[in-house]
């Protein structure tokens, strides 16, 4: 997809709505623009597209229920925030759904959920299951039990991570800003909407501010960051204001609204999206020029004899990053051996691994079926 006009082609949605426009600004549910989105995501449904909504809300539900003005910083707070404001959200979204004759199902996920392999592939049979029959997911982060290790931090991210477990065509992120302008248009009024772009393209770091609001957790840097992610599915995201009338119905005839950032780059193999997708890593390798030259151009397994040292406590099998001499990422994957044996065999070839240890597991450190770079 290179243009707006090219969204009439995408057959599968993942809708996230911030926590600013569902709860009007902590002023409690706005019901009148839920009803609106419902109207046009049934709508979208009913000309045969799939829809898969992640939600934000929850914390400022609860918060408005409670009457708290601020956002809580107490991570205990906020479980509490979640856990009071999901009733209403859930409910809030079914009886809206329930209006057009279509049935909603509530998935809750941690960090944990897609960082395990299995539990990931459980969650794609299952949200996979729910869009053949026809039912609209409604996804949330599990604020209510996930711990400060274990969160997504916002929801932009969750969609992206959803986006890659279903193989989304298309991302939309629904804010309380136009897109994503060359500028800050609350500092300078006279900054251009970016209309399309590649989202991999490096200018767009200067333009994305990390600025967030009262009741959200992410800016629009996040937002960034996910639509960065998507694209490793070759899902494309569109960025846009959810307040502008009939922006899905819109953006599904194609209509130029909001900024479209194309995934430039071929989907992943599934394995791969599932690495890319993790947030959480146990450690890092550091990595000298030859091994980083290695992997980016060749895409060869990582060896350790190009391992210069390494950082954190991991066991075998569990997910580590590689990082250049000047601590930018290169690549992240499943790593051979724990922390303590790539200590001792890194620097060395593969030939000297048993000499080293005693015993082998792998020749490679990590190899390249368990790789990819970000």
């Amino acid at each position: 997809m290179k243009t707006h006009a090219d969204l009439v082609k995408a057959r599968r949605w993942v809708v996230k709505i911030g926590s600013a426009l569902i709860t009007a600004d902590g002023q409690g549910l706005a019901r009148e623009r839920l009803r609106s989105w419902v109207d046009q995501l049934a709508d979208l449904l009913e000309a045969g597209h799939e829809v898969v909504l992640v939600s934000s809300g929850a914390v400022a539900e609860g918060m408005a229920r409670m009457g708290w003005k601020r956002r809580p910083q107490a991570l205990h707070e906020l479980q509490a925030a979640a856990a009071i404001g999901q009733m209403g959200l859930v409910k809030a979204w079914e009886s809206c759904f329930q209006r057009r004759e279509r049935h909603t199902a509530q998935v809750l996920l941690t960090h944990d959920d897609l960082s395990s392999r299995q539990r990931y592939l459980n969650a794609r049979s299952t949200l996979r299951t729910l869009l053949d029959l026809g039912v609209v997911p409604v996804v949330n982060e599990n604020d209510a039990v996930a711990n400060e290790e274990l969160r997504f931090g916002d929801n932009d991210s969750l969609a992206a991570l959803v986006a890659n477990l279903v193989e989304a065509d298309l991302m939309v992120l629904l804010t309380d800003q136009a897109g994503l302008f060359e500028a800050d248009p609350r500092l300078q009024p006279d900054a251009q909407l970016i209309s399309v772009a590649d989202a991999c393209a490096p200018e767009l770091d200067r333009m994305a501010s990390g600025s967030k609001g009262v009741l959200g957790s992410g800016g629009m840097s996040t937002k960034l960051r996910a639509a960065r992610l998507a694209s490793r599915s070759g899902t494309a995201t569109v960025i846009a204001s959810g307040t502008e009338p009939d922006v899905l119905a819109r953006l599904a005839q194609g209509e130029q609204v909001g900024t479209l950032l194309v995934a430039a780059q071929e989907p992943d193999a599934a394995r791969k999206r599932w690495l890319a997708g993790h947030l959480r890593v146990k450690g890092r390798l550091i990595l000298d020029a030859g091994a980083v030259e290695v992997l980016r151009k060749a895409g060869r397994s990582l060896l350790a004899v190009g391992v210069r040292d390494v950082e954190g406590d991991f066991r075998r099998g569990e997910l580590v990053a590689c990082v250049d001499e000047q601590g930018r990422e290169v690549a992240r994957g499943l790593v051979n051996y724990s922390a303590e044996e790539a200590r001792r065999i890194m620097g060395h070839p593969s030939s000297m691994i048993a000499d080293i240890l005693g015993y082998v597991d792998e020749e490679e450190l990590i190899h390249r079926d368990n790789l990819v770079l970000v």
